[in-house]
């Protein structure tokens, strides 16, 4: 038995930030070194940040990158380091480097590139057909990239077959909701049926629309986790790996090996083949906080929000507070991803506002410890609609004027934003937005909409979880208790434009994120009018998304990069059918 200590750094890095990403790189190698790790790995495209999208287009991005990789090999005096970059020979590869004691020893370039979804890595990289196998420290490792994993017959069967004792992934898997579940079975199937210790490195933080939840981990040959970091948190996992000693040959594992594993094998290289065999001091055991499903939903908004904002250089935010639960779910993720100090609530009142919505954002600001300017908006109502009186004269008061005050309150939000460089972030949750139940430049005017992808449904469950997390309620029972409305007329609910939200959501889920034929749809036990009603909704309000901020993705379809539909368009999914 040989004992083999490797490091997986669960890294947040930026898009961009090449010398900033090469830092950090760096600092994580010295904290390896000062733990006698021999291997440390980085997550995909680490040098890069991911996904860099079009900047791969600009050649001096890519040379860039290739420079900072030089400055990481030249620090990997003692120790092997696996980071992801961007290759280019004769195209662009999505790779691994391979480094020892100062010497770039080999590169794996990635097989599968995925071209769904969020991802469009055929956009940009040529896949890489060969699995070679790096002989690190006297054992021998498989390095391959994210994607290549989730195949039973891709590069870490076929890298098995051929005598890898340990499976090494690095990746940057986004985030959505019941996907550390998903990942850590597919990862167990994969080591158990390869016979292989399986160490998988993710990264964390949050990019654009995307978060990354880290939850790296290492699971050994039945398939079992002996090792985990924890999710949405950066951090270095230092594991030590009993390795039974075998041949170094090609070997078979539990389940037969056929040609399509064999084809491609790459080249056998050695990094370093003698073992170390000083003792090293014992790595103390660790538990993790396993979130639950509602918690680790919470867990990565405050995560997207955070990086959002400081990766985009703001410190501080505003927001409308209506003493609705959006805005005050909102203003909880706000407080958790910046501090108190750094989130400003407006209180915007209009003559529909009720005394218990202006009391309960009060009472939320105070529970929260927020500042909260107030700002009603009576006056410039009325000058909007006195200056409207005559082009609007003969006509039934109805959405143009109610639309109105969603619009001066945005232009409120947006003059303290140009004037204190606070960034403003919208409230509108993902039921409302599918069904274009929100005003442009009114409501929808910000810079980052945090729960866009929450359905309403699970915004109760959430503000809910944030009031047991504290143990006390910060987001006042009153708010969570009371009736849906815009309070943009007298006595509005939100049941006289959308079905109510128990029914809505479960259409929305099964239309927007599963693409169920209305036919489908109804065969869950929906009304076939309802479920006409909401599809063309959410058909005809595509104009509206387009137009709308960046917002947390946590749901496994996201309005956005993940779905994406025409404008013009005059289909409608089974309408007739």
């Amino acid at each position: 038995m040989r004992r083999f200590r490797i490091g997986l750094a669960q890294v947040n890095c930026t898009v961009g930030d090449l010398e900033g990403n090469t830092a950090k790189i760096l600092r994580y190698i010295e904290r390896a070194k000062a733990m006698e790790v021999e291997l440390i790995c980085f997550p995909e495209m680490a040098i890069t940040g991911y996904p860099p999208e079009d900047l791969l287009l600009k050649p001096e991005f890519i040379a860039d990158n290739l420079k900072n990789l030089d400055v990481i090999v030249g620090h990997s005096a003692g120790i092997a380091v696996v980071v992801g970059f961007v290759d280019s020979r004769d195209g662009l590869y999505n790779a691994a480097a391979v480094a020892y004691d100062r010497k770039l020893c080999g590169i794996y370039h990635k097989t599968y590139l995925p071209n769904y979804g969020v991802f469009d890595e055929k956009r940009y990289f040529r896949p890489g057909t060969e699995a070679p196998i790096f002989v690190i420290s006297g054992v021998s490792i498989g390095v391959n990239i994210c994607e290549d994993i989730w195949y039973p017959t891709g590069p870490a069967s076929r890298q098995a077959s051929a005598g890898a004792e340990v499976i090494l992934n690095i990746s940057a898997s986004p985030y959505h909701a019941g996907k550390r579940d998903l990942r850590e079975q597919m990862l167990g199937h994969r080591a158990s049926e390869d016979a292989v210790i399986l160490a998988y490195t993710n990264l964390v933080g949050g990019q654009d629309e995307l978060v990354f939840d880290g939850g790296s981990m290492v699971l050994d040959g039945r398939g079992e986790a002996i090792a985990r970091a924890k999710q949405f948190e950066e951090g270095l996992l230092v594991v030590d790996l009993e390795i039974e000693e075998r041949h170094q040959g090609p070997r078979r594992g539990k389940r037969r090996r056929d040609s399509e594993r064999e084809r491609g094998q790459g080249p056998r290289i050695i990094v370093s083949r003698e073992a170390h065999t000083e003792p090293k001091v014992a790595i103390p055991p660790r538990s993790v906080e396993i979130y639950d499903p509602v918690g680790e939903i919470y867990a990565a908004l405050v995560l997207g929000t955070r990086d959002y904002i400081h990766k985009n250089g703001f410190s501080r935010v505003v927001m409308g507070l209506s003493g609705g639960v959006d805005s005050s779910l909102v203003a909880a993720i706000a407080v958790d991803a910046l501090g108190p100090e750094n989130v400003i609530g407006v209180s915007m009142p209009s003559r529909y506002s009720s005394e218990g919505s202006k009391t309960d954002a009060q009472l939320l600001s105070e529970n929260l410890g927020i500042e909260m300017k107030v700002i009603p908006i009576e006056e410039a109502m009325q000058g909007y609609l006195n200056m409207l009186a005559g082009p609007f004269a003969g006509t039934q008061t109805g959405i143009a004027e109610e639309n109105l005050q969603a619009r001066v309150r945005g232009n409120i939000l947006m003059a303290l934003s140009n004037k204190f460089g606070w960034l403003v972030l919208t409230t509108g949750n993902k039921s409302e937005i599918a069904c274009g139940y929100c005003t442009l430049y009114g409501d929808m005017a910000g810079g980052f909409a945090v729960i866009k992808d929450v359905p309403k449904t699970l915004v109760y469950e959430l503000a809910g979880y944030k009031n047991s997390r504290a143990g006390k309620e910060i987001i006042p029972r009153s708010v969570i208790e009371k009736e849906p409305s815009a309070e943009l007329r007298p006595g509005q609910r939100d049941v006289d434009s959308l079905p109510p939200y128990e029914a809505l959501d479960p259409i929305l889920k099964a239309y927007v994120e599963e693409d169920k034929s209305l036919g489908q749809i109804i065969a869950l036990g929906f009304d076939r009018e309802l479920v006409e009603r909401v599809i063309a909704l959410v058909d005809r309000s595509e104009h509206k998304r387009r137009q709308s901020p960046p917002g947390v993705k946590i749901t496994p379809r996201a309005f956005g990069k993940d779905r994406r539909f025409p404008i013009t368009n005059r289909y409608r999914v089974g309408v007739r059918g």
